[in-house]
């Protein structure tokens, strides 16, 4: 699934080329997850103004209203002054006066929404819960961090995972930035020290930073909208790497499920 930094990363690579771009028309696909919220023709005319990002939503605010992307669990977009007839997998085009905008959706978990702004009831509803922005120094603060782990007894692993205190850190992102910060993933948030949670908040936006830069994380299918994969999952620390020697000290690599999910750790630098 495509997390906080391969939808960054996505944005970064279209945002500018498609910006003040005029919308000719609009094509619809299969059905996503939700209806687009409009028909697709009254798209035609709008202007493309910029790109924005709030969590794993995609923000394209246009003359008339705004477009919400989600890639989903398997999308990607493609943005190009021309593109091939669509396949099978490609779910909605977007043709502008400065190239065609596509979702690629093998799964079709992704989402395409028309709404009239940010606080469109639609929009309201999936956006306001959304966790602090790591990457967004006016949102992401050490006040607010502190508070909300000094507020939740579940492991921390759940509650970075969760989004409801910071959006962004998936189950790559959030075992590297718990080695980095020597927490064990099974740790209640609450009881983490003021010591390792200052590393953890600082851990959280350096990993996703490198994350961005490295172009995301390629695991299966993830490419920018211009075809780049990711390499982040080649600098990783743990993830991926169970019985490996850890970096730092040597200990095997030892691997935990939490909620389905993998954990990776070291059991000496993250001690219980």
């Amino acid at each position: 699934m495509p997390e906080l930094p391969e939808v960054e990363v996505t944005r970064r690579s279209f945002a500018q080329a498609i910006a003040g771009a005029h919308i000719h028309h609009a094509r619809l696909g299969k059905p996503l997850r939700w209806p687009l919220g409009c028909a697709p023709e009254a798209l035609a005319g709008r202007q493309v103004l910029q790109v924005r990002r709030r969590g794993k939503y995609l923000l394209v605010d246009l003359s008339q209203g705004m477009l919400m992307l989600h890639l989903g669990m398997s999308g990607s977009l493609r943005f190009a002054s021309t593109l091939p007839a669509p396949g099978t997998h490609d779910h909605f085009d977007l043709h502008t006066s400065q190239g065609v905008l596509r979702l690629h959706d093998p799964r079709r978990f992704g989402a395409v929404l028309a709404v009239q702004g940010e606080a469109d009831p639609i929009a309201h509803k999936l956006l306001h819960k959304l966790g602090m922005e790591p990457l967004d120094p006016s949102s992401f603060t050490w006040p607010r961090f502190t508070a909300g782990l000094q507020a939740s007894s579940s492991p921390i692993k759940s509650v970075l995972l969760g989004g409801k205190l910071v959006v962004g850190v998936g189950n790559i992102y959030a075992s590297e930035v718990l080695f980095h910060s020597r927490i064990h993933p099974e740790m209640p948030a609450c009881a983490i020290s003021s010591i390792k949670a200052k590393r953890l908040f600082h851990a959280i936006t350096q990993v996703l930073e490198q994350a961005v830069q490295h172009g995301g994380s390629t695991l299966r299918d993830f490419a920018s909208s211009d075809g780049m994969p990711g390499h982040f999952q080649l600098q990783a620390l743990v993830y991926g790497r169970q019985h490996q020697p850890c970096q730092h000290c040597a200990t095997p690599i030892a691997l935990l499920r939490q909620n389905q999910r993998s954990s990776y750790y070291c059991p000496r630098c993250q001690r219980a």
